[in-house]
């Protein structure tokens, strides 16, 4: 079975050679980091958080983390976690592989049946169909790395992430897989738009300033702390589930943290009476 893409020509051009033009586009742009990937690979990229919103509003943020992995030496495996926008079903990995415009992103099946009997998910195609916070890192993956396998993981809920993450480890490690993890997050959404207004002065200081001390917190691997933080304040940082579980997974190996770009798609827009907020993070 594959997946087929959801939000292909709404999120991202539905058609290859367009698609093409738009992700080389976003690593160009003024807000992107102005340069496509270099045929280098030096020291490795342990794991990086990436936006996932429409490619015109998050995709030059994200191309800053992509140039990095593209330039880093290649994991066995990238796991990519999401958030559950969609509400439906429970956390759960896929073992289809996934379509989109640029070709087939195949699966590491052998690593999650593996992880299925290490830690009880569930495999439901149901759960992923209409959920795009995975499916849109595919393609830029797809342009930045030559062949890759992964595995797909939707967080819907906050119980068990210990867990989850002692069995990725583990899983890994009794495969031997050199892992690479992506949490799919975008940060604050401001405005009535989304149901979050808890200041009306001084908007683009105050939601820089939410979002600061959230980044904070993850460079310094406090996942109960940002937990904590982001229940406190309602900061709705919609992948903040997989967030937290992959600090879960790499805070004991102390990598490096760096935020490599931060901005508002009001920066894109001009517009703050609805905001999201998007930053690439990387661990080496």
């Amino acid at each position: 079975m594959v997946r087929l893409p959801c939000v292909a020509g709404q999120f991202y051009e539905g058609e290859k050679e367009e698609l093409l033009k738009q992700i080389r586009g976003c690593f160009l742009s003024e807000l992107g980091p102005g340069k496509l990937p270099q045929k280098k690979k030096e020291g490795k990229t342990k794991a990086a958080i990436v936006p996932h919103a429409g490619y015109i509003f998050s995709g030059a943020c994200a191309a800053h983390a992509y140039k990095r992995i593209s330039e880093s030496e290649q994991p066995d495996l990238f796991i990519i976690i999401g958030p559950n926008h969609t509400g439906f079903g429970r956390t759960s990995v896929l073992l289809d592989d996934f379509s989109t415009p640029l070709g087939t992103a195949k699966v590491d099946n052998e690593f999650g049946e593996a992880l299925m009997r290490e830690f009880k998910i569930d495999n439901d195609a149901r759960v992923h169909r209409y959920e795009h916070s995975i499916e849109v890192q595919l393609p830029f993956l797809q342009f930045a790395v030559n062949k890759f396998k992964f595995l797909p993981i939707i967080i819907s809920s906050p119980h068990y992430l210990d867990e989850l993450a002692a069995a990725i480890k583990k899983t890994a490690k009794d495969l031997k897989r050199n892992i690479c993890i992506i949490a799919s997050s975008d940060f604050t959404h401001f405005g009535y738009n989304y149901g979050f207004i808890p200041f009306t002065e001084n908007v683009k200081e105050n939601i820089s300033k939410l979002d600061a001390k959230a980044v904070e917190l993850i460079k310094s691997f406090d996942d109960e702390g940002f937990l904590g933080y982001v229940r406190g304040t309602g900061a709705t940082i919609c992948g903040f589930l997989p967030i937290v579980l992959l600090m879960k997974i790499i805070k004991n190996e102390k990598p490096k943290s760096e935020l490599l770009k931060y901005y508002t798609s009001a920066d894109v827009m001009g517009d703050y009476s609805n905001s999201v907020s998007y930053a690439s993070i990387v661990f080496s």
